[in-house]
């Protein structure tokens, strides 16, 4: 595994540039999110996808996000009604993960059962210059050990995942909680997960 160390704030854009070029080529990185560490590919790389799982040991079952730069282009990848545009507008960038209608643009290996998809774009300057540079969305995951639990610390997981993961861009110890994550593909928004943000505009 190649390890970079980058401020978190101002990334340098040579370490960028190789995370870009590696996932270019099929391969699978790990990255800091506003919330923690996260396994991802370009989602449009089938082999690479399937690393992902592999290293997750998950057959598919789980709802794998991928991050996007910017709301932009959002329409490419999901379809967004006109509430859910203005829930993503006004939270985007931030701690959340929003589930959302799959457009067919987006791999079916990523949908569920609903045929929905999950949607990030985190407060982190390293992620979405990542996807900005890159060009695609970026498979997100959680960095967790086998029994689930989340990883913190970049140099316990480039021990863990040293042999699994061909880079790793570190921007030290996280601490936080995973990415809250709510549903907006009905006609109500439901809360799937209460993580990290406030979610006190959907209690109303």
């Amino acid at each position: 595994m190649e390890y970079y160390e980058l401020h978190p704030v101002t990334p340098q854009m040579r370490f960028i540039n190789k995370a870009v070029e590696v996932l270019k080529n099929g391969g699978v990185i790990i990255y800091p999110t506003d919330t923690v560490y996260g396994i991802g590919c370009d989602i449009f790389n089938k082999e690479a996808l399937e690393r992902v799982y592999a290293i997750k040991q998950d057959a598919g079952t789980k709802l794998f996000s991928f991050i996007c730069p910017n709301l932009k282009n959002i329409a490419k990848y999901a379809k967004v009604s006109d509430y859910a545009y203005r829930v993503m507008k006004k939270l985007l960038p931030g701690p959340y993960t929003f589930v959302l209608p799959a457009a067919h643009e987006v791999p079916k290996k990523l949908w569920t059962k609903r045929r929905t998809v999950g949607i990030r774009i985190p407060k982190n300057n390293i992620a979405l210059t990542l996807a900005s540079e890159l060009g695609n969305p970026i498979v997100s995951t959680s960095v967790t050990t086998r029994k689930g639990e989340i990883l913190f610390d970049p140099l316990e997981i480039q021990v863990i995942f040293n042999s699994q993961i061909d880079l790793m861009l570190s921007a030290g110890a996280l601490e936080g909680k995973p990415s809250s994550i709510v549903d907006l593909s009905g006609e109500e928004p439901e809360i799937i997960r209460e993580g990290a943000g406030d979610l006190s505009m959907f209690f109303v």
